[in-house]
């Protein structure tokens, strides 16, 4: 960057406030941060005011998660099989029983944002929904809806849940209301888990004759979360739906896409039929649908589809009431952005004429042809503008920190709710979009080799003085309202000695503010749940249970690479070993050599391996999970196998995240 442009970087985000800009949020919100404005400083909550300019005497949003409203779930509690709790649908009580009689008012209390407390109180909705002729969904039973569409004979159930419980609870209450009629057909949306976890709520017995319709690529993307990091992701998870936090108006509130995610046993029955082209259709128990692939949008592979004759479209992921991630702060490969809205521009040109009403599998439904323009106009824009603005900032010599400090959408945007940044942000899908064209370095040689956390806070916590001195600096600053400052201070300080009582607290509190000032759902459930294991420590999760279906969609390729990350390299240096997995017709060629362990297949035996296993992919499943041998046929040096497993590290559910 040139010193004009940096200097023309600073002036920018001194103008627009450097807290507010990084966020992109609220003007009452950028108070909560600085410090200037009502409030009752870094310990306690403050007392947000409506500044924001934002339309919230509008209620429409309101009218249209009420309408078409049939029933409410009452079962209580849906359970597992084992007891334990799947989901609550009484959890979020609160935030209904909070109405004030004005259902578009954005005030809430004073540990809430405002905008975000609407957005909560949208999604606390849940009950069964009538969409438009034939089409009904399920709401607020899951992170994600069911929606069933009826057919000439039966029903389509697209989309069914994260968990078999709460799948099977919201086709019971659609039954109770509606009859019952056989499920005649599934289909996925995507190959996130909310979006078929569920399918064995739905058929039990699996599929059969019914088919199971989802984009192509789908076995292939449903399964690679679970395979390489997914032990990681879903601790990270654990922060970003808040799931060991209270349910209450200082802590949980949502995750802005829907309220949190269920903990029930998740199944996976394979697509019958995969779905490749735009433009292709189907009839499924009478009932005619017209495809739109959109790769590379909200997931690798997803696609949306028009029913022509009840003019009708679901859009899937694609298009929601809130801005959504580029990045997932779970972890996820980076999306495109560019091509997400340019799918977007496509959609608008083929549903601006031929559909009445727009569902989605999150939120509520939008009816009207303009509204449905307007809303896919609007969100294309959204990713359009953030893309190309982004692009544009990186070629001019700025880095994606930067960029994001002062990143703004024009007005005509940001004050449009469905692109408010309730799930996604501005500043972490801008920071994204600079990851995937630039990668992690920002070009910066002081940024190249960079000291590890802990080494990092010794020689700053030495440099200031030691850990009282950093406590009091990081008081004076957050006196100052320069909370992220404050907060980097503090961090040094806990992982620098992390029996550090004082520092924790000190940083505890200001998480606590900082989570309960952003209008980010998901920010504000990192910060808190931050808090929370600086104070009290990790606290146990309660998580969703894969049922043997995900295994067994595993190729034997995927269950061999899911054991690669896991070998200890240096453990494994002086090993080498040949061995062939003999599955079916084919021979699973593996070798550990160096600490790396590869693989090849064909159909013919090799004569060099020093241990050959016949098995089933069921036995090699049971074999890998500690069930012992039954049923495999071994040949050659049996201590080969323990060897190998020897040299296999296990994955920690519960790393520490905000201590070392």
């Amino acid at each position: 960057m040139t010193p004009m442009n940096r200097r023309g970087f600073v002036a920018a985000a001194a103008a627009m406030g450097a807290a507010a800009a990084s966020v992109s949020l609220n003007p009452q919100t950028a108070q909560a941060l600085t410090g200037h404005g009502p409030g009752t400083g870094a310990e306690g909550p403050r007392t947000p005011t409506r500044t924001d300019g934002l339309p919230y005497e509008d209620a429409a949003d309101f009218a249209d998660a009420d309408r078409g409203f049939v029933a409410a779930f009452t079962g209580g509690p849906i359970t597992t099989a084992a007891g334990k709790t799947a989901w609550d649908p009484d959890a979020y009580r609160f935030l209904t029983e909070a109405a004030d009689g004005r259902p578009g008012r954005g005030d809430g209390p004073g540990t809430v944002d405002p905008s975000l407390w609407r957005q909560a109180r949208l999604l606390s909705r849940q009950g069964l929904y009538r969409v438009t002729d034939r089409i009904y969904q399920v709401r607020g039973l899951d992170l994600s809806n069911m929606t069933i569409v009826e057919g000439d004979t039966g029903i389509i159930v697209i989309d069914p849940l994260i968990s078999a419980e709460t799948a099977a609870a919201a086709l019971k209450l659609y039954r109770t209301h509606r009859g019952d009629r056989a499920v005649r057909a599934m289909i996925y949306t995507h190959p996130h888990v909310d979006h078929f976890g569920g399918c064995r709520g739905v058929l039990p017995d699996g599929a059969g004759d019914v088919p199971v319709l989802a984009p192509k690529g789908f076995m292939e993307h449903a399964v690679s979360e679970n395979v390489y990091v997914g032990t990681a992701m879903a601790r990270r998870a654990a922060y970003m739906y808040g799931s060991t936090l209270p349910r209450n108006a200082g802590a949980q509130v949502g995750c802005g896409l829907g309220l949190t995610v269920s903990l029930g046993t998740v199944g996976l029955i394979a697509p019958t039929r995969f779905i490749g082209a735009t433009g292709e259709e189907v009839v499924l128990d009478g009932v005619r649908i017209r495809f739109q692939m959109t790769p590379g949008t909200e997931c690798q592979e997803e696609m949306n589809f028009l029913f022509p004759d009840l003019r009708a479209v679901c859009m899937a992921e694609n298009a929601t009431h809130t801005m959504h991630n580029v990045l997932t702060l779970r972890g996820a490969q980076v999306r495109d952005a560019h091509a997400w809205a340019g799918y977007l521009t496509e959609s608008i040109g083929l549903y601006a004429d031929a559909a009445d009403v727009a569902f989605a599998s999150h939120h509520w439904p939008t009816w009207g042809n303009e509204a449905i323009v307007a809303l896919l106009t609007h969100q294309r824009d959204l990713y359009g503008y953030l893309h190309d603005q982004t692009v544009r900032l990186i070629n001019r010599g700025m880095t994606g920190t930067e960029i994001a400090e002062t990143f703004r959408l024009p007005p005509r945007l940001e004050g449009v709710w469905a692109n408010r940044g309730y799930y996604g942000s501005l500043s972490h899908n801008v920071k994204a979009v600079y990851q995937r064209y630039m990668g992690w370095f920002d070009g910066n040689p002081a940024h190249l080799w960079e000291h590890p956390p802990v080494a990092e806070a010794r020689l700053w916590v030495e440099s200031l003085g030691g850990q009282a001195a950093v406590r009091a600096r990081a008081r004076h600053y957050a006196d100052r309202g320069e909370l992220r400052f404050a907060v980097t201070l503090l961090n040094h300080a806990v992982f620098n000695d992390p029996g550090d009582s004082r520092a924790k607290r000190q940083l505890a509190a200001l998480y606590t503010r900082l989570g309960q000032a952003v209008e980010n759902a998901v920010w504000r459930n990192f910060y808190l749940t931050g808090a929370q294991e600086l104070l009290h420590g990790i606290t146990p999760h309660a998580t969703a249970t894969l049922g043997p279906d995900m295994y067994l969609a595993l190729s034997v390729g995927q269950i061999i690479d899911s054991l690669a990350v896991r070998v200890d390299g240096p453990k494994a240096w002086d090993l080498r070993i040949a061995m062939d997995w003999h599955i079916g017709a084919d021979h699973w060629h593996l070798r550990l050599v160096n600490g790396l362990l590869t693989w090849t297949a064909d159909t013919r035996p090799d004569p060099d391996a020093d241990l050959t296993l016949t098995m089933s992919k069921t036995q090699l499943i049971a074999l890998l999970a500690g069930r012992g041998t039954d049923g495999v046929t071994m040949t050659g040096d049996r201590t080969l196998l323990p060897r190998l497993l020897g040299v296999l590290d296990d994955p920690e559910p519960e790393f520490p995240i905000v201590t070392p």
